[in-house]
Order: structure tokens, then sequence, then C-alpha cells
């Protein structure tokens, strides 16, 4: 694979939905195609069902992950705007997604249409192409020509003020911990993160598991009895390895 760039790469990854990709970096640990990058249920790498794909329509995105925080002003801290994200943005390897974590008191948090379409177009004029937030966004109309993809918690029409108050910082949206620069593979299934310096190995190990998965899925599908099941799983429960039996 070293004759691909990274953009190629990243493009051959929409080749594979959001489950598939989990299934490589740790759904699995026991599988020889799993990279085992995380313990499946202690370490927090895909998101929840908090969140939702706005654009299913839209199929795979994949980026490089910017982060930042947003809240209410604090009068004691007014450092950061929007136009620090964009640079931020302009600054990341390509292309980028962001992650912003929403800190908003819980009376509020429900309502706060936080990116809407004067931002995605800014956003997207520095090479970002999708956004994961846990809470709400607006414009959703104005969005979807744009073709850049989002996950939210939901939707709602207004807000008031609020501020950038972080930036490339780790953040937890949705379930999932994202630092600066990790890779971002999302669907309408949810989203998951990995290293980018194991860019390389998981779309390798994704090609190697969609070719099996394609042979077992067929014979599945014409398997007629309990007994052609169990053969074609060898005996073994789903992604089990021999030396699990």
């Amino acid at each position: 694979m070293a004759n691909l760039t990274e953009l190629e790469m990243l493009e051959e990854l929409r080749n594979f939905d959001t489950p598939s990709i989990t299934n490589v970096v740790a759904t699995y640990p026991q599988h020889p195609l799993c990279l085992g990058l995380y313990n499946p249920w202690s370490e927090n790498w895909y998101t929840d069902q908090s969140i939702r794909c706005m654009y299913p329509e839209l199929g795979r995105t994949v980026g490089y992950a910017v982060t930042c925080v947003y809240g209410l002003p604090d009068p004691n801290y007014s450092r950061l705007s929007f136009m620090d994200v964009i640079d931020a943005l302009e600054a990341s390897n390509k292309p980028s997604i962001l992650v912003f974590q929403q800190k908003f008191p819980p009376e509020i948090a429900g309502k706060v249409g936080l990116s809407g379409g004067n931002m995605t177009s800014a956003m997207k004029a520095v090479g970002c192409v999708g956004a994961i937030s846990n809470g709400p966004s607006r414009d959703i109309d104005e969005i979807r020509p744009m073709k850049f993809q989002y996950m939210l918690s939901g939707v709602t029409a207004g807000h008031g003020a609020m501020a950038i108050h972080a930036i490339n910082v780790p953040v937890t949206v949705g379930g999932m911990d994202v630092s600066p620069g990790e890779i971002i593979h999302m669907d309408e299934n949810g989203a998951c993160k990995f290293p980018a310096d194991k860019l390389e190995a998981v779309l390798a190990n994704a090609r190697a598991l969609q070719k099996e998965e394609e042979v077992r899925i067929g014979a599945l599908l014409n398997a007629k009895t309990a007994a052609e099941v169990k053969a074609i799983f060898g005996g073994r429960s789903y992604a089990a390895t021999e030396d699990e039996e």
C-alpha cells in the first residue's frame, strides 16, 4: 500500500461502513484481522445512540479530528472565537472533521442551535467535510445541499450568546473520546475513531475482512439448514477463533 497517499487511503476507507471499521479497530480483539487498539467496552472509541447522522444519504465521511469546546460566555475569559476554530481547521490535515463538545447548563443544552449555515460554509471553505457534536444544531435544510455531514443530538431553531472555551483539546462527544489529529470514520451507524498512524493498517485489514465476510455471507445466504450454517461457521460463534473454542 506504499504507493497510496494518505488522502487516497482516506478516500478508500469510504468504501467500508463504520461497523466494518470498528470490527478491525477493536470490536473483536481475538480475531486475527482486528488490531485491538482499544478494550472494546472500557474505552470510549465510538459513539452511542445519543447522537445521530443528519444526512445518511451522503454515505461515509472520513477525516482528521479538530476539536473545540463551546459554552456560555465567561466574563473572565474571552480569548478565543470561531475565527480561531477556522484557523485550526485550515492548519489541520485534510479533510478535517470538527468535533465540538457543547458544555451548556442542562436547562438550555437542548436548545442550542449552534452551527448553522454561515458557520458550516466557513468550515467547508477550509477543508472541513463534517462535524460531530453532543448537542443540537440548526439550518438543516440550508446545509443539506452543501454535502457536509453532521452527527448531532437533534435540531433546534435558535440560540443565545455562546463562546469558544478551548480549541484542539481532548473532548467527549456522544460517548466517544476524541483527541486532535485522530481519524474519524462516520456514517448512519455512528462514528468511531482511531490513531492516524494506524491508517494503513486499518485499511489493509478492512480490505481483508471485507473479502472474508463476502465469502461467508454468500455461503450463509445459500444455506438451507442449521447444519449448513454451523458448517460455515466451523462450529464456532461469529468472529470467534479456534483458541476460544
